[in-house]
């Protein structure tokens, strides 16, 4: 009655070295197929002796699926890049930054390739120009989305980091990207303004922003006052949103002279607007 009473016992004192002081007995019983006792050699009562059978249960996953499944995550990993987005008024050396980057990713050995909007043709379309004078060839594009077919796929293929200037005027920037990134393997490199002339979003720049593994907030430095400038004000009475210029249309401003220069603007094309009436009615 006694060695019967020891082996329904929940703990053993003294058990075989696979199995620690005190261990509940159903414990090693869920983690293998059968226990067998032998009762022939169970000398002592407070001491069992357990022998595990488990070579007749079948593994959740064989040897080559857990490789295959490995190999899968591997390539899911390596596969996957990166999206840096550059933003701030006109300029505050965005174009500059992205060229710096750009020229340290070729440094390292990688393939770039630099595009930018057909829109942009101050300098030429086959060049991206700093209004430092900096100047880099690149592909002046409609849409991102020929960039492969023009490039070629192979080449495509090849490259492994893609610079994007005055991304604002690519509507079809949100889905480049996560293809690029999140697909493809590609880092990508954003730059472009983050508001309009009315401090308003510009094309899709904002809609990146939350794919992106990195941002840079730029500044320039205010033409009235010499403050940080986090605004562009435009110079002239122009209403629509795209008009491509210089130093000629618009100049970086702090909040204080933004706000100030608004209401002169404003004044001023109402000036204007009322002396063209005088002399159309004289007509």
């Amino acid at each position: 009655m006694l060695r019967m009473k020891s082996l329904l016992s929940p703990s053993f004192s003294t058990l075989s070295p696979h199995l620690t002081k005190t261990t509940p007995f159903s414990l090693y019983f869920l983690a293998s197929k059968s226990i067998l006792c032998n009762s022939q050699i169970l000398k002592n009562p407070n001491c069992l002796h357990i022998k595990s059978t488990i070579s007749s249960m079948k593994p959740l996953m064989s040897s080559n699926s857990i490789q295959s499944r490995r190999v899968q995550i591997e390539a899911s990993q390596s596969s996957s890049g990166e999206i840096h987005v550059i933003v701030g008024p006109m300029f505050a050396g965005k174009t500059t930054t992205l060229l710096r980057r750009v020229q340290s990713e070729t440094s390292n050995g990688r393939k770039v390739a630099i595009i930018k909007s057909n829109k942009d043709t101050r300098y030429g379309l086959d060049s991206i120009v700093t209004h430092d004078g900096v100047k880099l060839p690149c592909w002046a594009l409609a849409d991102l989305s020929s960039f492969r077919e023009k490039l070629g796929s192979d080449a495509y293929d090849e490259l492994d980091v893609i610079g994007i200037d005055e991304a604002q005027f690519f509507g079809d920037l949100y889905e480049f990207c996560c293809k690029a990134a999140d697909h493809e393997g590609k880092t990508v490199i954003v730059a472009g303004l983050d508001g309009d002339y009315l401090r308003r979003s510009f094309g899709s720049v904002l809609d990146i922003i939350p794919l992106a593994d990195s941002v840079t907030k730029l500044t320039a430095r205010c033409e009235i006052c010499g403050k940080r400038a986090f605004f562009t004000l435009r110079k002239t009475a122009e209403t629509k949103t795209e008009l491509i210029g210089g130093a000629d249309v618009y100049m970086p401003v702090c909040r204080q002279h933004y706000v100030s220069g608004q209401v002169v603007i404003e004044e001023a094309t109402r000036i204007v607007l009322e002396s063209q009436k005088v002399q159309c009615g004289e007509k």
